[in-house]
């Protein structure tokens, strides 16, 4: 894939407005693409998402993303979900989601760095799902980052006023970067 996925991307941000961010890219599995066409859009994702959560943009901070495949991903479900199949993103929080804000108060007190976690993105589960859900898919790349990151910090979507919650804040952060709600289907009940 040569095209530089990131170029559609409106609204983009880069990691530089973010100063105390420590953050690791790995691709592992080159599904998505080259690194140097998938990195700037994880990286968009990553920090439109955090600049919408946070305003304390100096705290020292860490997050690393993985693109692997779909064994890995699978084994990882599997290990830490209970769930035998690969799956589009997986979160794991370096902080406990309910002391995320009391850490970066810490930190920002002269504590250690916020250690807000990994993300963990399935290429080929990306891929088929764009596919299949007709999205482009450095949209649905970005929409999986976006909704990762907001799991890293504390939300979820277990019941529905958190799940009508997250939804929201997805929905805001994708249209910063000109991206259409995810959440929309393809209206399949025209027959004019």
């Amino acid at each position: 894939m040569s095209d530089d996925l990131s170029s559609s991307i409106s609204g983009r941000v880069s990691l530089d407005a973010l100063p105390g961010l420590t953050f690791d890219f790995d691709l592992v599995d080159d599904t998505l693409g080259e690194a140097v066409f998938v990195q700037p859009v994880v990286e968009a994702a990553v920090a439109t998402a955090l600049l919408t959560t946070i305003a304390r943009v100096h705290v020292p901070m860490e997050l690393s993303v993985r693109v692997v495949g779909s064994a890995e991903s699978q084994q990882l479900n599997k290990d830490y979900r209970g769930k035998d199949k690969p799956t589009n993103v997986l979160s794991f929080p370096g902080t406990e989601p309910d002391d995320i804000f009391d850490a970066f108060d810490f930190a920002e007190a002269g504590g250690p760095p916020v250690m807000l976690g990994d993300l963990v993105i399935a290429g080929p589960v990306v891929e088929r799902e764009a596919k299949e859900q007709g999205k482009a898919l450095h949209h649905h790349l970005v929409h999986l980052c976006v909704h990762g990151v907001l799991h890293l910090m504390g939300f979820d979507h277990i019941e529905e006023e958190d799940a009508e919650e997250m939804e929201a804040l997805e929905r805001e952060i994708l249209a910063d970067l000109g991206i259409d709600d995810p959440y929309l289907l393809p209206d399949e009940t025209l027959d004019d």
